[in-house]
């Protein structure tokens, strides 16, 4: 009797551990769903919007300029920001507010992105801590799922002509 219950415990403990490696590697290299919150990506993604974010292009390095990503945060290592792709390494990038009237333009330093919301003028990006290093990427978002009569793919940038080409 106690050999019986011990063997059945062990074998759902053992079921247990399978199952969540599992599911630890379908999340950390798969994907998974993501709530975003803050102003920072409207009108593209509202907050509370729901996001399924797909992980196999930050480890196959398949990043492009226009891809939104969530990014482990530069200033809280706790906290995960979403934010599009402006430019990748060796790419030209303007990096001061739109409001400025002298424009400052930089390079992205190998390793690197910058990462800018689609709300400008209410984001906290690259533009306040500069380029972000390519390892901080935890995922590229590939479509919304909530509010349903927005499912689909995400919009292009409201802001395309921050993309320069050299």
């Amino acid at each position: 009797m106690l050999r019986n219950a011990l063997g059945k415990t062990l074998r759902f403990l053992g079921y247990t551990v399978q199952y969540g490696c599992i599911a630890h590697c379908a999340f950390e290299y798969l994907g998974g769903i993501v709530v975003c919150s803050g102003p920072s990506m409207e009108p593209t993604i509202q907050n509370s919007d729901v996001v399924f974010s797909e992980n196999l292009s930050r480890h196959f390095y398949c990043i492009r300029k226009g891809d939104i990503v969530i990014v482990k945060s530069p200033n809280d290592p706790k906290s995960n920001i979403c934010k599009r792709v402006i430019g990748l390494e060796g790419d030209k990038v303007c990096t001061s507010n739109p409001s400025d009237f002298l424009k400052s333009h930089n390079y992205v330093p190998k390793g690197h992105v910058w990462l800018e919301g689609d709300n400008l003028r209410n984001s906290t990006d690259s533009r306040c801590y500069g380029p972000v290093p390519y390892g901080l990427i935890r995922g590229r978002i590939c479509f919304k799922i909530w509010p349903l009569n927005d499912f689909g793919f995400l919009r292009a940038s409201p802001n395309g002509h921050r993309f320069l080409d050299d």
